[in-house]
């Protein structure tokens, strides 16, 4: 049985992967700042109150664990900023800063105690964190913010590599959740199938490349 520890449990792709997590029956840790009805019935064992931004309240979480085989940094947030209004609303823009970049850094910070050689980090991140793959503009809170998710992954991996810690950065695809508005293409079910495929398969030879749930490599 390994220990999954997953941010943004309560609901969406977190969710789901407590559940897929569960049904193997892996013992699922799952953080949220308040856990939905949903996610209590997954038996998961559930840290409430926690904002991904606090070190202090992830401090707290990691500490109700001796050990993580998996660690997944799924919370984070979206909204929509064009250029005429980056400034008007650049409060949401540093807010998603705070939660879509610092937030999984902190997370693995606070959790890297707990990691052993063979112990796994997924950043769920997204495609349009991709600077080669932007053709359509605008989202620059969400965009600027996975760009520099993806820029932290890869130092993780770096500096995680010679612990045995793997880490991968993963696009889950265009989800039908509550964050994206239910306009999404796939369920999160069936994304989260997909990113605990690309878990399972991650090691040394596949830490720090970015990629969709599918498989396919994307470009930074």
């Amino acid at each position: 049985m390994s220990c999954v520890v997953i941010t943004g449990a309560n609901r969406g792709i977190g969710l789901a992967l407590a559940r897929i997590y569960r049904e193997r029956g892996d013992r699922v840790v799952a953080l949220c700042r308040q856990a939905s009805e949903e996610l209590r019935a997954t038996g998961a064992e559930i840290v409430e109150g926690v904002d991904v931004t606090s070190a202090e309240e992830l401090k707290r979480a990691a500490a109700t664990v001796d050990s993580v085989d998996v660690l997944i940094a799924n919370a984070g947030i979206l909204s929509s900023e064009s250029l005429a209004d980056v400034a008007a609303h650049r409060d949401r823009i540093e807010r998603q800063f705070e939660v879509n970049a610092l937030g999984p850094l902190l997370t693995v910070h606070a959790f890297a105690n707990k990691l052993a050689s063979g112990s796994k980090v997924a950043l769920i991140t997204s495609r349009m964190g991709s600077i080669a793959d932007n053709t359509s503009g605008g989202s620059y809170g969400y965009r600027m913010s996975k760009a520099a998710l993806n820029a932290a992954g890869r130092s993780l991996a770096i500096d995680l590599a010679p612990r045995g810690v793997a880490v991968a950065l993963l696009h889950p695809g265009y989800v039908r959740t509550e964050m994206t508005g239910r306009t999404g293409n796939v369920e999160p079910e069936a994304a989260a199938a997909m990113l605990v495929e690309r878990i399972d398969e991650l090691d040394a030879s596949k830490s720090g490349r970015f990629l969709h749930a599918s498989g396919e490599e994307l470009p930074w």
